[in-house]
């Protein structure tokens, strides 16, 4: 059977066969979130169950084409977005504006409640999953008695930094961490430069707009809170959800690149990925660095130069997927490629991430710690090397240190700088030295869970089982 082929869904356990679904889903206005939501999409149509799948026709047109066997369980719906002053003219998502007009696409979502519900009223779902930034959904579904999910694509410690309980967080200090109020012990934390910077970002200086997101509601008005994570990854974050917020809660498994559902045979062939191939093809077994802070980050001139002259200095070999230079608003060190070239390629334009994670020349990766990210090399069982930006970035990071499966980059406690010296030593110290060999051990085992085809099958089973269990519960 084709890797696409849909086929009808399991029976329940009691020799019956459940019917097929039909899941409603509205992703958040950025393409981090949307790419999770089609997956899970994905995945459901491939069961033999019916999405309709919500966003801006500009969104929609970015997404990948949904492979030919599944099109006919997937109805793509495109929703214009409403005028909002202020919000730059065609912008449809966070990588179309700076991080402070953020407030601005938040009125734009939250300008299509009516064209939501109405399209609700009219297809009548099983199931609506909603993110972060859609708590005025819930009220909507229930008076149309359509059960809803909060899926949040972000791991379960995220919560409770965001959205502690009241009285808990009384200064910075509380808000950093580690959180006093999880019944267990973690490092896990912020630093203060990270709060100061996150929220100074958020603010429109030019008219005060600040984006403001009521999280508690949308984590507990659902009936069902599902979350890309596993119990081998957080177990005891996510009982402690289920619990503060009263509410069932099901992770769906880490998505990782061995469960989505994609047409690659064209990938083979692709001029690039031959290209890069028979590079990687002529280097040392596990001793190159792949680096990649994502298609959103823009890092500055100075985070950028630091970061050249850092990996010039480790000196290892890498590979540094660098698409922002084509926008010719950053320079790296005058010479940096001529000098690495031996050893080293700066790529400018797409490159095919999993295919290069997925060589045997790869040693170990460089991230700023987006959540997909990090599922992707951790699924290749890569050591990482984090250099975070933004505060669910840190987090991860933060957790995947615990885990002794990452290193961090140190950086000034009052700015959030760093040194080429701290750079090239981190590297070094993940990739090759010695005193790193625990960290390389133990990302090759984290790999095992992350890459194992039967655990998130299972995960994607009990997901579903939950959606027809409680899609009973609530018709009966």
């Amino acid at each position: 059977m084709d890797s696409t082929t849909p086929f009808s869904s399991n029976a329940n356990g009691n020799g019956k066969i459940d019917e097929p679904l039909h899941v409603a889903m509205l992703p958040w206005l950025a393409m981090g979130h949307i790419y999770p939501y089609f997956e899970v999409a994905k995945i459901l149509a491939q069961k033999g169950h019916f999405v309709t799948f919500i966003n801006s026709p500009k969104n929609i047109d970015r997404m990948p084409k949904t492979p030919k066997s599944l099109e006919p369980f997937i109805k793509l719906v495109k929703l214009p977005l409403p005028y909002i002053e202020h919000l730059p003219q065609d912008a449809e998502s966070t990588m179309d504006i700076p991080t402070n007009k953020g407030c601005y696409l938040k009125q734009a979502y939250d300008g299509l409640q009516d064209a939501v519900a109405e399209l609700l009223q009219t297809s009548k779902p099983d199931w609506v999953l909603y993110d972060f930034a859609a708590g005025w959904l819930p009220p909507i579904a229930k008076s149309l008695n359509i059960p809803c999910a909060h899926y949040n694509i972000t791991p379960a410690w995220n919560k409770v930094f965001f959205d502690p309980p009241k009285g808990q967080v009384k200064s910075l200090e509380d808000m950093c961490g580690p959180p006093k109020w999880v019944p267990f012990t973690t490092t896990i934390h912020l630093r203060p430069y990270e709060i100061i910077r996150a929220h100074a970002a958020l603010k429109d200086e030019e008219t005060g707009g600040v984006a403001t997101f009521d999280l508690s509601k949308a984590y507990s008005s659902c009936d069902l809170f599902l979350l890309r994570t596993s119990r081998e990854v957080e177990g005891e974050w996510l009982d402690y959800l289920a619990d503060r917020y009263n509410v069932p809660v099901v992770p769906v498994g880490l998505l990782p690149p061995s469960m989505q559902i994609r047409d690659d045979e064209d990938e083979e062939s692709n001029i690039d990925w031959v290209e890069i191939k028979a590079w990687l093809d002529t280097q040392v077994p596990s001793s190159v660095v792949y680096i990649g802070f994502g298609s959103e980050l823009k890092l500055s001139q100075q985070d950028l130069t630091e970061l050249a002259h850092g990996i010039e200095l480790s000196g290892l070999p890498f590979f540094w997927a660098l698409k922002n230079l084509k926008e010719g608003s950053l320079e790296l060190p005058q010479g940096f490629e001529e000098r690495t070239k031996e050893r080293g390629i700066v790529w400018k334009t797409w490159a095919p991430q999993l295919k290069i994670l997925a060589h045997g020349a790869i040693g170990g990766c460089m991230s700023h710690c987006g959540s997909g990210s990090v599922i992707e090399k951790l699924h290749y069982g890569h050591v990482l090397v984090t250099l975070p930006y933004l505060l669910d970035q840190a987090l991860f990071s933060r957790a995947l240190e615990e885990k002794k499966v990452a290193i961090e980059v140190p950086r000034s406690k009052e700015d959030g700088s760093f040194t080429r010296d701290s750079v090239a030593k981190t590297l070094r110290l993940a990739i090759v030295d010695e005193e790193g060999s625990t960290y390389r051990k133990n990302a090759k085992e984290m790999g095992n869970v992350f890459s194992s085809k039967d655990l998130h099958n299972q995960y994607i089973e009990d997901f579903i089982a939950a959606l027809q269990k409680h899609k009973v519960l609530s018709s009966s």
